[in-house]
């Protein structure tokens, strides 16, 4: 699944990244596409806050786009996020 958050300022892309988590099942993965750097500091801090893990970043320079790739915590307990 990908989430294109492209064009969209902090926080916008991790609100709707966190949206997303929660309706996925645990364990499962997705594709954030963002383009606002603030996302190299808000997307990582959030998955350590919930479990997550984010295991790829590449940056196309040519398209300004920033791919990140997020695999959601595999427990089902996410009352705080």
């Amino acid at each position: 699944m990908t989430l294109d958050t492209t064009g969209l300022l902090c926080p916008l892309p991790l609100i709707r990244a966190q949206d997303l988590a929660k309706e996925l099942a645990p364990g499962s993965s997705f594709l954030l596409l963002a383009s606002d750097p603030g996302v190299y500091y808000d997307i990582p801090a959030w998955c350590r806050m919930h479990g997550h893990e984010m295991f790829q970043v590449e940056e196309s320079s040519q398209e300004n786009v920033i791919q990140m790739w997020i695999k959601t915590a595999e427990t089902t307990s996410r009352s705080s996020e």
